[in-house]
């Protein structure tokens, strides 16, 4: 059965790991959050998604910019600074004893409420501040086999009614998006704009290869993905064509190659979308064999930019 990017292998390491919630840290089983929490009650609040990759966090300068940028968006004042958390961050690692292989969830939320009630001025605490992380390494199989896709009918709407840029644990349309495609057999859902160009996945950023090339989405629908960007510059450093445009199902479904982009995966090869096999044309009849040439290098040339950019404490 297809469970998406995100599927992992279990580690049962997990079950004694320190959750740090407002700086203190508690066992796993013990790791609580107000009923009355900004975040429970409504989807208030804004998260990033970490790896830790050989003693440090790759790109974490580019995760909290991304962090305050948000909480900037909804005025909330996470109430630390980026210092003080990344502090907060790594002696949450170093107290579970963390240096590879891990995947961090970190979460902030406008704080306690006295009722449960939108308005912010009914918040009487400080932002909750929670990190999570855990050992999880990708499902090997997902690299080598590649991920199905499906178009779902949810679309990546406009900003005047919920700005895709934000990064807001209000996910419901990436959910019932994630729903759809489950329900249709696949891995994720690939979601379009309000025009019907391609936009995102439900929880990766796309890519697709064509004659050399390499495209993805305009971004004005999605979120700034730091893999994502990543991968754009990586393009660009080493004189690869890139392009962020609009581009329809027809250039999909022509591509000679896919990939999806996220902070836990990497980049992860497509195989099909919509039930059509995506690769080169002379390979239309030969059966899937794997990532393309260009989607393995660039994934070996991020693999080695997460050890350079990685922040250490």
């Amino acid at each position: 059965m297809a469970q998406g990017t995100h599927d992992h292998i279990e580690d049962p390491r997990n079950r004694d790991i320190l959750i740090s919630i407002n700086g203190d840290l508690f066992k796993r089983d013990e790791a609580k959050v107000s009923v009355f929490d900004s975040g429970f009650i409504l989807g208030d609040g804004v998260w990033e998604g970490l790896r830790m990759h050989d003693g440090g966090v790759p790109f974490l300068n580019l995760h909290f910019e991304r962090l305050y940028e948000g909480a900037r968006a909804i005025d909330m004042d996470i109430g630390i600074s980026p210092d003080e958390l990344r502090s907060r961050l790594f002696a949450c690692l170093n107290a579970n004893n963390m240096s590879d292989g891990v995947h961090i969830r970190l979460m902030v939320t406008r704080g306690i409420k006295t009722t449960p009630y939108q308005d912010p001025r009914v918040t009487v605490s400080p932002a909750t501040i929670v990190i999570i992380p855990e050992y999880k390494m990708p499902n090997a199989d997902k690299l080598k086999d590649g991920i199905s896709l499906f178009t779902v009918s949810v679309r990546r709407g406009y900003p005047d009614v919920q700005d895709q840029k934000l990064n807001s644990h209000s996910k419901l349309n990436c959910i019932t998006a994630c729903i759809q495609a489950a329900k249709a057999g696949a891995d994720e859902g690939l979601m379009l704009d309000p025009h019907g160009f391609v936009a995102t996945c439900n929880s990766t950023h796309f890519f697709i290869v064509r004659r050399g090339e390499v495209w993805t989405s305009s971004g004005q629908y999605c979120i700034p993905g730091i893999t994502r960007g990543n991968i754009v510059r990586l393009c660009r450093d080493n004189d690869i064509p890139v392009y962020e445009k609009a581009f329809s199902l027809y250039d999909v479904y022509g591509a000679d190659e896919a990939f999806v982009t996220g902070t836990f995966a990497g980049l992860t090869p497509v195989r099909q979308v919509d039930g059509r096999k995506i690769s080169h044309p002379l390979r239309q009849n030969e059966d899937w064999s794997g990532a393309g040439p260009m989607t393995k290098r660039l994934s070996d040339l991020y693999a080695r930019l997460c050890t350079s950019e990685a922040t250490r404490l």
